[in-house]
């Protein structure tokens, strides 16, 4: 398997393990019975959870360099 495929693989298994343990957790903390509002806000709480854990992961690994966002002016 090419080393660019096995990343993305264990990026993809990895958003799907965090989305299943943060709305498990979720799905636990709250107290039952569970409402559509109740399902709505836990997938949207494991939603921006994973987003920003790939969002992180991201600038992290593959943008490292120090002007991903700001970049100096020339003087």
């Amino acid at each position: 398997m090419a080393p660019g495929k096995r990343k993305a693989l264990l990026l993809v298994g990895g958003v799907l393990v965090l989305y299943g343990a943060v709305a498990g957790l979720l799905l636990r903390a709250l107290p039952g019975p569970h409402t559509a509002a109740d399902l709505m806000v836990i997938g949207s709480v494991a939603t921006f959870v994973v987003l920003l854990a790939v969002f992180l992961l991201l600038i992290l690994t593959w943008f490292r360099r120090p002007d991903t966002f700001f970049k100096r002016r020339r003087r």
